[in-house]
């Protein structure tokens, strides 16, 4: 896996200050795309080890509330195998911080109706994901002044709580985080 940018200070992209991986490789190809360099799947530099080191050390700081994955687009099947490894040492490290994931895949439709049951990563990288904002981006729906999603499409996820309760729970905004 190749990522196309690791963002030390991101606000923009799940409550509190944040570390934000965006990976390279998306076959979605969203009109109107932000990233639209992050498609190429060898854009960017390789997620090595060293990746994973530098980014459970920037996490350190108590002011750091969690991690999000964008990209480009994570779910990808060779992307769920880099990040898995990230993952699964945030949980170890840092179980109290959050892992937020964007994806343009459907989370009934695509995620859990098929990835689930063709990649065995998938189920794993679930179990750590607090909040999967899903759906492509659609360029007529865009809409500045939503919280954390580009698109009113999209929808923030609740994960563990949807999978426990086998039926969607989504997130919602608390008070103290405004519009922009």
């Amino acid at each position: 896996m190749n990522y196309a940018d690791i963002k030390r200070y991101d606000v923009a992209n799940g409550p509190g200050v944040r570390v934000s991986v965006f990976v390279s490789g998306c076959t979605h190809r969203c009109p109107g795309c932000f990233n639209e360099e992050a498609w190429d799947f060898n854009f960017g530099k390789p997620f090595t080890q060293e990746t994973i080191d530098y980014i459970i050390d920037l996490l350190k700081p108590d002011f750091y509330k969690g991690i999000t994955f964008l990209g480009g687009e994570p779910l990808e099947h060779v992307n769920q195998q880099g990040l898995l490894p990230l993952a699964r040492k945030i949980r170890e490290v840092y179980p109290e911080k959050s892992i937020w994931c964007f994806t343009g895949y459907d989370f009934e439709k695509d995620v859990l109706g098929r990835m689930i049951n063709e990649w065995p990563e998938t189920k794993e990288l679930l179990s750590y994901i607090d909040v999967l904002v899903d759906g492509e981006f659609i360029e007529a729906q865009k809409d500045l002044s939503l919280v954390f999603k580009g698109s009113a499409n999209q929808r923030h996820i609740l994960v563990q709580e949807s999978m426990k309760s086998g039926s969607l729970v989504l997130w919602e905004k608390p008070e103290y985080i405004t519009n922009f």
